[in-house]
């Protein structure tokens, strides 16, 4: 799997969106050319010393006039110049052109450095030296209140996630409470989301300001990823369809969502109640989790009462669907045999979840 989520702690990648990208190239330019600038004044340098100078200065003459001109130190001439005006005269000009050359110099490296291109680019190579190390797991696009749902989510049931989203402000604030792995740049950009590791991920969560950038993003996804398992937020129930289309398998609108809560908050507040203290209770954090059994599973073909998963700490078995159907069946019998692709649910904290796994083999 990789690093666990709620270990993450990397350093914000700072100004990943397009325009700051160019702002960080176009600094890194500025550097490359003071520097090219710098060493063509000292080439300059030690070639007018050496020309003007005659055969009486050697090459290390004229690096050393061409080393304390530049410096401005001040130590002397290595040979007197009173008899040469026109070595006098290169002198003088040379070193205007030298202090504007360091001025220049100084300058770019200080900017690279203060205004954070240089922090940006060590906290981006972090970032995806990380990002690289992970699999498996959950892409999140957006920084709206959903997407902090979303994550929220994530970090509390331990799940590995990166967060994309275009505003590196709204990222700053979504990592206020904590820091995770995240890129900005656009989520709809394939660079970017091969970045966040699509071709390693498990799925992708599309929470966008709007239908037609949850749609455009679903078709890039699906695109770099065909196994992709593709959740997207649908404003309008009209476009469910045609996002559904554009690659995502499945839509949720947080209207009807919302809706639904408020009905059921009406009419069977006691249920609503218990379903609040499971998913948000500080002493513990229950969810309803699914465990699915592969071929290469170690439970594989053994019932449930020899499986052993009826008796793990933290997790109790509610239901069941075997392989192929559509049908759950509710607290399966004792002698129900497993088979690859048969679903098991279970109400389970974390660490119940992950003994569940430890016995079935990673879903």
């Amino acid at each position: 799997m990789g690093i666990p989520a709620g270990a993450l702690c990397s350093p914000p990648a700072i100004g990943y969106n397009r325009k700051n990208k160019g702002h960080v190239v176009k600094s890194r330019k500025r550097v490359i050319v003071s520097a090219g600038l710098f060493l063509t004044v000292c080439a300059v340098g030690v070639a007018g010393f050496k020309i003007l100078g005659g055969e009486s200065w050697s090459l290390l003459d004229a690096a050393y006039m061409t080393v304390i001109t530049v410096a401005t130190v001040g130590y002397g001439e290595v040979h007197d110049l009173a008899g040469n005006s026109g070595a006098r005269l290169f002198t003088l000009v040379y070193i205007i052109l030298s202090l504007g050359t360091i001025a220049f110099a100084v300058t770019s490296i200080t900017a690279f450095i203060v205004e954070g291109e240089l922090k940006s680019l060590l906290g981006r190579k972090r970032m995806d030296k990380d990002i690289g190390r992970i699999s498996g797991h959950i892409i999140v696009c957006g920084s709206d209140e959903t997407a902090e749902t979303v994550i929220r989510e994530l970090r509390a049931t331990g799940r590995d996630f990166v967060v994309v989203d275009a505003s590196a402000e709204r990222m700053e604030k979504l990592m206020e409470s904590g820091r995770f792995l995240h890129i900005v740049g656009d989520p709809a950009d394939d660079d970017v989301l091969l970045q966040s590791g699509i071709e390693k991920a498990r799925g992708i969560i599309l929470s966008l300001p709007t239908d037609e950038a949850n749609l455009f993003a679903a078709v890039s996804a699906r695109s770099l990823n065909p196994r992709l398992r593709i959740i997207a937020k649908g404003i309008d129930v009209r476009s469910h369809g045609k996002i559904r289309k554009a690659g995502a398998d499945y839509v949720v609108s947080p209207a009807y969502i919302g809706g639904m809560r408020m009905v059921s908050q009406m009419v069977r507040p006691a249920v609503v109640s218990f379903l609040d203290k499971m998913l948000y209770g500080k002493d513990q954090v229950l969810r309803v989790e699914e465990s699915v059994i592969r071929e290469d599973s170690p439970i594989a073909g053994r019932t449930l009462a020899d499986s052993g998963l009826k008796t793990v700490p933290g997790a109790l078995l509610v239901s069941m669907r075997k392989a192929d159907t559509d049908d759950f069946r509710f607290q399966p019998a004792d002698d129900t045999r497993l088979g690859p692709g048969d679903v098991l649910v279970f109400i389970a904290t974390a660490e119940g979840l992950s003994a569940v796994r430890k016995t079935a083999g990673p879903s």
